[in-house]
Formats: structure tokens, sequence, C-alpha cells
């Protein structure tokens, strides 16, 4: 089965009741791969099953001095072996298809469980979680389904040969058919003790993941206050625990191990000892003898493979469980099924903090508190499921129709929220821009209301030369795209995260990316926060101008955003406090003017505590300003 049929173009709808039902689930996805692994297994274990008897034959025409049945031998021995080759070379092929299939879908599963509950998968699962098992986890799920078809096919050529060594010897066949099975059971009882160390290392190791995933994550941060060695330490505890865990895992399977190697010897011996006697009475031929002989060392080959299955199936059945944690995750679904009538002439309401945004208009929301201002922004997108022990709140509403109570691509179509900390994913900057958009908003227009033309120039540096026969359309290209520089500035290569640029650099592309997009609701969540005054004051108008006439909503501090917008709101407690246009609320509420200016809160000292925070944020998530009334800066900001 050829490779290129993945990624698979539908991952399907995963049993998620168990386990063991999405273990069962991943193999019926691929029955053909099953029972050609499982056929291609029949015939390699047969081969090798059926090669003592021929072996026998041989030596007993050796003993009777038959040189045509030694002959005859020789070649059905030689036809053994080449099938014996053939079904192995094709039956490691179709096992590493099948396990590259089940960790394929597995993969595709939780990236779209990660992209249909976005940022609020990681409010119910630790990030480290999530990554762990969408790399470990699924491994041990790929490895346990592709085993499958080997014990199969290793069952039936145990029965086949127990059967025909009963035919030939009863009390041979009876030990062979008895004692593969309690050979088999004896490692039953280290399963129960493999399981749980298992278990505790998964855990410990999701752990470790996670504080890795936050360490790299902040370095930057931990590099500006000298506490890489502080992180280190704890990475290292961490570590050293998984460590202990693994050990722990590793001396039970090393058991496990020995146990597959000693019983099976000691049954072979014991066989071949009451052969031998049958032999030297002469109840049955040495070349019987030596094709017993035979066939009970080949039944070390299925006990192998079934000690391997116990042990895939008690740590398949552990990640397995983990993968259903993270795929039974459901997004908040209103009670009935609707459809937005028209999202661009719709006003977006949020039924918990009383926010209008009305269709066509800049909005830009004020919050004491970035934290609160990051969670109404996911909202009004939809995309922050209730918790497992949290009521459900109000859905946010456009036109009013329950965003809940659509279908989740609509709604993203319609409302797209721009995060505090966009993502660049390694790539050219083509591949960046090739996004689903309207096509009212080309790329080269969005770079220029992101004002990302240093961006342009930076990457143009490292792009490669433009094709000759695409001169003329270099030469027709906006005055937004690096024109000094004949080079394709969309093949350039962006690092991964985009590393290789500034803060407000990203920040930029991340914008223009936005704009880009075009969607009929957009909500920018401090899409500033990284760049210089008089950059932001340029943004500001560029994104009016580009956004004219759609329904926009800005969550800001920034006097720069603030005097573009048509409305301003200002939340506080958990509610709309005060509307209007900026230079208004500056005269008119204190409260308002004390989150622009980052001054004292003039709210009585009796009352301060029932308050949002409306100091200034920390440093991490924005660097420190100083405003004055009039909304100008007396302390520009340096691009991260």
């Amino acid at each position: 089965m050829p490779l290129k049929t993945l990624p698979l173009a539908d991952p399907g709808l995963p049993d998620l009741s168990s386990p063991l039902a999405l273990l069962r689930w991943l193999q019926r996805g691929q029955r053909r791969g099953q029972v050609l692994a499982t056929c291609w297994s029949l015939l390699e274990m047969g081969s090798q099953a059926a090669l003592p008897v021929v072996v026998g034959l041989g030596v007993q025409a050796v003993v009777d001095g038959d040189t045509g049945a030694l002959w005859r031998a020789g070649g059905l021995a030689l036809v053994l072996v080449a099938l014996s080759a053939l079904a192995t070379v094709l039956l490691h092929r179709q096992a590493v298809w099948n396990w590259i299939h089940a960790v394929c879908q597995v993969r595709q599963l939780v990236a779209r469980q990660a992209s249909d509950l976005g940022s609020g998968l990681s409010r119910r699962i630790a990030t480290g979680e999530i990554v762990a098992v969408g790399s470990g986890d699924v491994e041990k799920i790929g490895w346990y389904v592709e085993l499958v078809a080997r014990v199969r096919g290793s069952v039936a050529v145990w029965l086949a040969v127990g059967v025909a060594v009963l035919a030939v010897e009863p009390v041979l066949g009876l030990a062979v058919l008895l004692g593969v099975p309690v050979l088999a059971a004896s490692v039953w009882p280290l399963l129960g003790p493999l399981e749980r160390r298992y278990t505790e290392q998964r855990t410990l190791g999701g752990r470790a993941t996670e504080l890795a995933a936050d360490t790299v994550a902040g370095l930057r941060v931990l590099r500006g206050i000298g506490g890489e060695e502080l992180f280190l330490d704890r990475y290292r505890a961490a570590s050293q625990k998984v460590r202990a865990a693994a050990v722990r895992s590793a001396r039970v399977w090393s058991l496990m191990h020995a146990q597959q190697v000693l019983l099976p010897g000691l049954f072979v011996v014991g066989v071949t000892w009451y052969g031998a006697h049958l032999a030297a009475d002469g109840r049955i031929s040495v070349g019987t003898l030596v094709a017993v002989y035979g066939a009970t060392v080949f039944l070390a080959a299925p006990l192998r493979v079934l000690g391997e299955a116990a042990h895939a199936w008690s740590v398949a059945r552990v990640s397995a469980g983990r993968a259903v944690r993270v795929l039974a995750l459901a997004r908040t679904e209103g009670p009935g099924a609707g459809s937005l009538a028209d999202p661009a002439r719709s006003d977006l309401f949020d039924p918990v903090t009383g926010l209008t945004a009305r269709a066509g208009e800049l909005t830009a929301v004020v919050c004491g508190d970035p934290d609160f201002a990051g969670a109404l922004a996911e909202r009004l997108g939809g995309h922050v499921p209730a918790g497992d022990d949290e009521r459900p709140e109000p859905s946010v509403r456009l036109g009013g129709t329950e965003l809940d109570a659509v279908p989740r691509a609509e709604a993203r179509a319609a409302v797209l929220v721009h995060d505090k900390e966009p993502v660049l994913l390694s790539g050219t900057l083509a591949a960046l821009f090739d996004i689903p958009a309207s096509g009212r908003v080309d790329p080269w227009e969005a770079l220029a209301a992101a004002r990302a033309q240093d961006v342009l120039d930076a990457l143009a540096d490292g792009a490669p030369p433009v094709d000759p026969q695409a001169g003329a359309a270099a030469a027709a290209a906006p005055a937004a795209a690096p024109a000094a520089d004949a080079r394709n500035v969309m093949a350039a290569k962006i690092t991964e995260r985009g590393r290789s640029l500034s803060g407000g650099q990203r920040q930029r592309l991340a914008l223009a990316r936005s704009l880009l997009a075009d969607p009929p609701v957009l909500v920018l969540d401090e899409p500033t926060s990284a760049v210089d005054a008089h950059t932001e004051s340029r943004i500001a108008a560029g994104l009016r101008k580009n956004r004219e006439g759609r329904t926009t909503v800005v969550f800001a501090t920034s006097p720069l955003l603030l005097d573009r917008a048509d409305r301003v709101v200002l939340i506080r407690d958990g509610r709309v406090a005060a509307s209007g246009v900026h230079r208004e609320l500056m005269r008119g509420e204190p409260a308002y003017r004390a989150v622009v200016t980052r001054t004292e809160d003039p709210v009585p000292a009796g009352d301060r505590a029932s308050q949002p925070a409306t100091g200034p944020r920390p440093a991490a998530a924005r660097p420190a300003t100083t405003r004055t009334a009039a909304g100008t800066r007396t302390e520009s900001r340096s691009e991260a």
C-alpha cells in the first residue's frame, strides 16, 4: 500500500467510549492492511514451521539411503526458504505501513482537536500532555495496532503445528497445544506492575515535557531576569524522576524478556528429552524426532510475538486512554443549530459583559486587567469551551444568532480572533499568506496596512533571486514590495516562530496575515504592543483604512489606537462601565483615564478591592510606557 495516501483526507470520527474501543476503531480503519499483514504473517511463519518437517524427511532419507527422497526434501526446503524470505519482506513492509497509518491517523485527530478547540484546549489539558500524546503515545498505539495481525498469524500457525504433532505423537501434540498458552500466560502476572510503572513514567514524562515547553517559550524573559539556572535545576529534577520511573519500568520489562527466553527453552528441552526416549525405544523414527524438535524450537517465535503483544497491550492501553481524554473534549454547543444570515452586517454582542460591537465600525475595548481582556477576546470568537466542572456561560451572539449554535467552521469564518501572541510557522512568506481569504485584500495591501516595509527589506536579504520569467510580475508589484532588491521576497524563508525577526516584526507580519484573511468580524488583542509610537500611529491609520466598512474589535490601551476608533468601550468589574469616543472619555471618565494614562485609580479605597486592576501591565506582557491625557507618549517603546 503506497504511503502517498497519507495524510488522510479525513481521519474520521473515532470511537471514544473506551481506550480499547479506540484501538479497535483504528484496526477497522485499515482492514485491507490488517488482512494483508495477517496473510503475509501466515506465509512467513507457516514456511518456517514446515521447514523442520522437510529437514526431518531429508534426515530420514539419509538414514534409509533414499537419494531421490533426499533431493526432493532439499528442493522443497529451498522453496520454503524462498517463500519465508519473500513473506518476511512483505510482512515487514505491510506492518510498517499499518503502524504509520495508525500513527498518522491519531496525530491528525489530535491536530484537528487542537484546531477545533483552539487555546481552550491548553486550559483543560497541559500543553506538555498534548505534545506527549502527539509524539510518544501515538507510537505505542501504532505498535499495538500493527502487532494484532502478527498475533493472528502466530496463533493460527501454533494451532496448525500442534495438530500436526498431535497426529504423529498424541502426547507431544498435547504438550505443544497446552504448553504454548501456559507459557504465554506466564507473563500476565507482570503486566499489572508494568502498566502501573509505565503510567507513572508517562505522567512524569508529560510534566517534564510541559516544563521544557514553558522554559523554551520564556527563554528570552528568563535570560533577562537571570532565571535560567533556576529553571534548568527544575528540569534536571523532573528529568531525573522520569529516568528513575523508566528504570523501574525497564526492570519489569527485562524480567518479561527473561521469562520469554527461559521458559520456552525449558519447554524445548523437555519435549526433546521425551522425543529422544521415544526414538530410542523405536516408537518414532529419527527423522520424526528431528521434525518434532524443529517444530518445538519454532514455537519460540509465536511465543515471542505473544509476549510482545502483552507488552504492547499494557502500554497501548495507557496511551490510548490519554488519547481518548484529549479527543473526548468537546466545544460547548448551543441547544440548537443555526446559521449566520449576514455576518458582515451583524452586531457582535456578548451577554456576559454587555459589550456590543456595531456592524461596520471599529470598536476599541479598554480593560484594566490584560488577562480578562485576552479571555474576552477569545470568548468573542467562541474559542473557549466550558471546563469540566464549570457552568457554560451564555454564548456570544452575532446578529442575534449564538455562535455556539452554528457549525464551528461557519463561526470561525465569520469571526477571526488575532491572539496577543500569534505564532508564525516556519516556511516561506508566501506559505504564511496562503490562507483562506475573501480576496478583497491582497498581500501587499495587508503588509502596507501593517507597516511591514522594514520586515520585507529584512526578508529580501535572504530571499532567492527572482525567476526571470516572473520579472514582469515583480515589476508590477505594489509599492509595498521591496523593489530595490531584485529578489523574490515571497520565497524568503521564515524560521520557526519567526525567531530571526524582532518582536515587532513578528507582530506586524501576523497582523498582515489577519488583515489578508479579511473576515467579516476581526478581533485584535493588543496588535501593536511590541512596536514604537511612530509605527503604532501609522498602523492605526492603516488599520482604519483597511477595515473600512468591516466590523473590527481592538483590545488596547494605547491612545494612538483608541483615538482612531469609532467607539471606545470601558470594561470594568466584568461589565461595560462606559462607552463613547476616546477624547470624551478622557475628559469625563476618571476610571478610563486612569487605565489609559497608567495613573492612580480614583476609586475610593473602600471600593477598590472589588475593582479589576488598572495599574500598569507586567513588563513581560507589555513594555512600560508613559502617556499623557492628550494621548501622546513621553517615552516610546522599542521593538522587543
